[in-house]
């Protein structure tokens, strides 16, 4: 028998750009879903950067997304739109969505639906889809890190450097991490990487370029002045990944090491891709990824979890930066 979907649902909602203090608990519609869509009943919903900019008032939805913040979610299926026949009723799921996750219903397009690894509940379900697909579609599609090759992430215990360092690690990469605390740099090396370098004690470039004699790619989340030291560090033919900027987008550049070493310089948002983009990255998590979450070869590490009615406090501990591994909101059983 189907469950009985109510009308109404609690949800974050952000009263107007600011602190963690604005998101607060509001009743609205449970969504429909559309043609190709599912409507999942959510368990759980991981709290990512992204969340936090939207919050600020600096990363808007994408046209047709929802105005409630979480872009990514686990739960069970409970309603199928027109034309979907490769989800059933009942499943469980982890999805990537484009907004809508931090509330009792969200719908998701089918093709980024991913069933739930064997050995994993259904909270660490939450923290895999917004930050494997990201560091897939960056790492491996873009910059295109193979075996053998050097890699390096900055902020090594965050939610993207967590999978970043174990994925790289996973494909046979020698992987290098940066983190801001002996701790977090502890943590980098239990989860595989071959180097942490504390950044607040040491010069990452320094390290890099004269200890590794370089890397061949880079993920970087922190542009500003980042991005020249980066560029320094880099291999001939190394290709560098901007995925974000903590430190600022606008920068000066010379551009003659570029050209002399054959440099790559790319990056990506996710949220505003296309779904037939985000169903293919899906696809390859699925055949790639997914066995090793399987096998315990990689792991999804969670930091803490919040009722959604705390979905604030969340907010306020990722932007203290103490955190290692992901954050949770927990909705419903």
């Amino acid at each position: 028998m189907s469950e009985t979907i109510p009308k109404k649902m609690a949800a974050i909602a952000i009263e107007k750009p600011g602190g963690p203090d604005v998101l607060a608990l509001n009743q609205i519609d449970v969504p429909t879903p559309q043609a190709g869509e599912v409507l999942i009943k959510v368990a759980a919903a991981g709290v990512n950067r992204p969340d936090i900019f939207q919050r600020m008032g600096f990363y808007p939805p994408p046209p047709g997304a929802p105005d409630t913040p979480g872009l990514e979610i686990s739960g069970s299926v409970v309603a199928l739109g027109p034309g979907v026949t490769s989800l059933a009723e009942g499943d469980n799921i982890c999805a990537l969505v484009a907004g809508g996750g931090y509330a009792e219903y969200c719908s998701a397009p089918a093709s980024t639906c991913l069933p739930i690894p064997k050995n994993l509940t259904i909270i660490e379900a939450a923290s895999l889809p917004e930050t494997f697909f990201t560091v897939w579609s960056n790492v491996f599609d873009r910059a295109r890190l193979k075996s053998g090759e050097s890699f390096l992430v900055h902020g090594g215990t965050s939610g993207i450097g967590i999978t970043a360092i174990q994925l790289a690690k996973a494909f046979g990469a020698r992987v290098i991490a940066t983190a801001g605390s002996t701790a977090k740099c502890e943590k980098c090396l239990e989860l595989g990487a071959d180097r942490a370098i504390h950044y607040r004690r040491q010069d990452f470039r320094e390290v890099v370029k004269n200890q590794e004699g370089g890397v061949d790619v880079i993920l970087d989340m922190v542009g500003g002045d980042y991005i020249a030291k980066n560029i320094d560090c880099l291999r001939p033919d190394g290709r560098h990944v901007s995925i974000a900027f903590l430190g600022g987008s606008k920068v000066t550049l010379d551009f003659m090491p570029i050209m002399m070493k054959r440099l790559t310089l790319t990056g990506s948002t996710l949220r505003p891709r296309d779904n037939h983009v985000k169903a293919a990255i899906a696809k390859s998590l699925r055949e790639q990824v997914w066995p090793l979450l399987e096998q315990k070869r990689v792991r999804p590490v969670v930091d803490s979890t919040f009722s959604l009615d705390q979905a604030g406090a969340a907010h306020a501990h990722m932007e203290s930066s103490t955190h290692m591994g992901k954050i949770v909101l927990t909705i419903q059983p």
